[in-house]
């Protein structure tokens, strides 16, 4: 018998009991992150009650691919255009918290006089909310329609990018142990600019590759380019200076935008559910229940610190983003906890050797007990609102009111924040593409040239030429190109006293291009009469060629965007769709806690067919009806003589409490007795000398309204005759063969 490998026997070991344990967990309706990290426990070499893993360094490297796949999946989720379709006040909401609630696990561990990277690390920790126990305890409550709710996910989808961000920031820190303002901000100007450089290269190589070859690509092999392309991303991130992660979850927001994006999605499940399992079993192996108990008081403060400290961030910063004092007491209530997250702070922590072994039992201990009070938190925020009403002075209730209200009606959009958005827009684009086509040419093609060119003069020519004309379309558009928006032709033609800062505006944008211009010459060119003679003529050629660069930018941009928008065109765009389309509406009634829920209408619905004007509930309910989605078509606030259709997406405009009493109407349908398949019955009627069928035609004899069936065929001695006209006439000892009800067909046969 060959050797079996000591990892095989650990696989064996780690799936089989983490089996056994999270269908105890989905038993008792438990979130199943918890059971792996239990199963993890029970597997360790920390508890010798059970057989333990022995080769923990292959574990390791298997659980770090978990962790690679899970921040895959997780961008495959994300998408760019959902964050930037986040609210406002979801934003706001999100700083305040994290900045809040990093701050303070930060000083709290440094109370417990802990080291400044365990307490960093430990505000890193506390920074996100878990997704998984928040949607599980909004099914369970029945409150994922509220208005509160779609401000939490929004808070959860900038919590995500934000936390990778964190772990960005905190594993440089550990590595360079440097802790000054100004290598930190260094730290987040360099990831801002290579996110963005990701983005724009990805967005427009990667669904282009993708089109191309759609034809060959199956399950197979899209499962293969997928993980190739993720794990590609990944050695790029870590040869660039960051995480393996913050690389695996750019490139799965990337895939994001494609037409694939779900099909990846689906393929790619089993394989991060497999490796996900192992992350989290390893997780459970790092728990020493020696050092939980040894450490329950840190757990205990830390999980205070959790609930109490996400409660009142949370709380705060949807006050502070114009939220209704109620809603906000809801959203801080549904953000007490920490999740997956913090075990992948953790992990990271240790892996680089940073922070100490009891960090992992604290995140386990604070994050098992938050995931169990989240459900009743969320559940005790209205009474806890009613309560607090009750105590607070009515004047302060009433200027917090007064607050919200001005606050959402502020107008959100005006001409020169169009103007200047897209004026940032331009400059920081094309900037960031000219400064990655200048690291380009310094690093890999001018010493590529120097080394196989021996001519000073070929090397000073193509050293000075070739940087310019690869950066002279981005060059044209970021000292040229005006923004394409009516807000612009409005200030310059109907308000004269704009012309001033729109004219300073160019001049600026303007001077950042020769300044760019004169820094690429100075890094290239070899003499001072190359940069005098390169700037004259370079801004000659974008003159004369203004319109051919302008066509060249526009393809490339035109690509970008088609790129950008192919999955909207296939599903999302409907989506985006009807949030354009009733914005307005949302901006004028947000004050009042009026806000829109799509619903589907169910096939059995009892309202189906029946005009709006028939079923008033407008004036029985007091809701709205904003549009009706029926497949790719949108009716934008469908008339009254409207009519709703099975499978139809509806979205109802509605404060909490009319939704609550319209939901039941909506939801209702008709009562219909559901019959088995077994009820079904192929039978067969004997026509004997008794019966009272005989003679009679098929029709005449009432066989299919009696059985409910169908008359497929009758045997007349060793005649067949299949599917028979209902004039055939039934005679003497003919077997009629009917498939119906097999009650009806019995009761028939006893009749005969």
């Amino acid at each position: 018998m060959g050797h079996l490998p000591k990892l095989i026997e650990d696989l064996a070991l780690i799936l089989i009991v983490a089996a056994f344990v999270v269908i105890i967990f989905r038993k008792i309706k438990q979130p199943l992150v918890l059971g792996y990290i239990i199963a993890g426990f029970l597997v360790s070499p920390n508890l010798n009650i059970f057989p333990s893993v022995v080769d923990s360094a292959n574990i390791k490297t298997l659980a770090e691919i978990g962790v690679i796949f899970l921040l895959f999946s997780l961008g495959l989720e994300f998408s760019f255009k959902k964050l930037m379709n986040v609210g406002g006040s979801a934003s706001v909401t999100a700083f305040v918290e994290i900045i809040f609630i990093t701050i303070a696990g930060y000083y709290t561990g440094r109370w417990l006089g802990w080291s400044i990277m365990d307490s960093m690390f430990l505000g890193g920790m506390l920074a996100s909310s878990s997704t998984t126990i928040i949607i599980r305890a909004f099914d369970e409550l029945g409150v994922k329609t509220r208005n509160f709710a779609k401000t939490v996910f929004g808070v959860l989808v900038v919590e995500d990018i934000v936390v990778i961000l964190l772990m960005v920031l905190l594993s440089t820190i550990a590595v360079t142990k440097e802790f000054e303002g100004t290598q930190i901000l260094f730290t987040v100007v360099k990831l801002l600019f290579f996110l963005i450089l990701w983005f724009l290269l990805g967005i427009f190589l990667v669904p282009t590759l993708l089109k191309k070859i759609k034809p060959l690509v199956d399950d197979e092999i899209l499962l293969i380019l997928s993980i190739g392309l993720c794990l590609g991303m990944v050695l790029i991130a870590v040869n660039v200076g960051f995480s393996a992660e913050l690389g695996a979850f750019v490139m799965g927001s990337i895939i994001a935008e494609t037409t694939v994006a779900e099909k990846v999605e689906h393929t790619l499940k089993s394989v991060k559910d497999l490796f996900a399992a192992v992350f989290f079993v390893s997780v459970g192996m790092m728990i020493d229940y020696e050092a939980m108990i040894t450490y329950a008081w840190p757990i205990f403060i830390v999980t205070i610190l959790t609930i109490v400290g996400k409660l009142f961030s949370s709380a705060l910063g949807a006050l502070i983003s114009g939220q209704p004092l109620k809603q906000s007491i809801q959203v801080g209530m549904s953000m007490a906890q920490i999740g997956e997250f913090a075990f992948i702070v953790a992990t990271l922590g240790l892996s680089l050797g940073v922070i100490s072994d009891f960090l992992f039992p604290v995140a386990v201990g604070v994050s098992a007990i938050t995931t169990f009070t989240t459900p009743y938190l969320i559940k005790l925020s209205e009474p806890f609102y009613s309560w607090l009403v009750r105590v607070v002075p009515p004047k302060y209730i009433e200027k917090i009111n007064r607050y919200s209200s001005n606050t959402q009606n502020i107008q959100a959009e005006n001409s020169w924040k169009t103007i200047l958005t897209s004026y940032v827009r331009i400059i920081v684009i094309n900037g960031i593409i000219i400064m990655a086509i200048y690291l380009l040419f310094a690093n890999f093609i001018i010493p590529a040239i120097n080394d196989n060119l021996e001519s000073n003069s070929l090397k000073n020519i193509i050293g000075n030429a070739l940087p310019v004309l690869f950066i002279l379309p981005f060059l044209w558009a970021l000292m040229v190109k005006r923004p394409n928006s009516v807000a612009y032709r409005e200030l310059w033609t109907k308000t004269k006293y704009s012309r001033g800062p729109l004219l300073i505006i160019e001049i600026i944008r303007f001077s950042i291009g020769i300044g760019i211009l004169g820094f690429f010459l100075d890094r290239f060119a070899s003499t001072t009469i190359s940069f005098f003679i390169t700037i004259p003529v370079a801004i000659v050629l974008m003159v004369i060629f203004s319109n051919r660069l302008n066509k060249f930018y526009s393809r490339i941009e035109s690509r970008f965007i088609t790129n950008l928008n192919d999955r909207a065109e296939m599903g999302d765009a409907q989506a985006v769709t009807t949030l354009a389309g009733t914005s307005n509406i949302k901006e004028s009634l947000a004050a009042w806690d009026v806000h829109i829920i799509e619903l589907e209408v169910k096939p059995l619905a009892e309202y189906i067919g029946k005009s709006l004007v028939d079923l008033q509930w407008r004036e029985k309910y007091g809701i709205n009806i904003g549009y009706i989605r029926r497949g790719g078509k949108l009716i934008h606030t469908p008339d009254r003589y409207q009519v709703l259709m099975p499978y139809d997406k509806v979205g109802i405009i509605a404060t909490d409490d009319q939704f609550q009493i319209f939901k039941e109407v909506f939801d209702s349908q008709e009562v219909i007795e559901e019959e088995n398949i077994d009820h079904i019955k192929l039978g067969k009627i004997l026509i004997n000398h008794h019966s009272p069928k005989k003679g009679l035609t098929i029709q005449e004899s009432g066989i299919r309204d009696k059985t409910d069936g169908l008359v497929i065929a009758i045997r007349r001695g060793d005649e067949r005759i299949l599917n028979p006209e209902s004039s055939e006439i039934l005679q003497l000892d003919d077997i009629v063969w009917v498939v119906g009800n097999r009650k009806k067909i019995e009761k028939l046969n006893v009749e005969i």
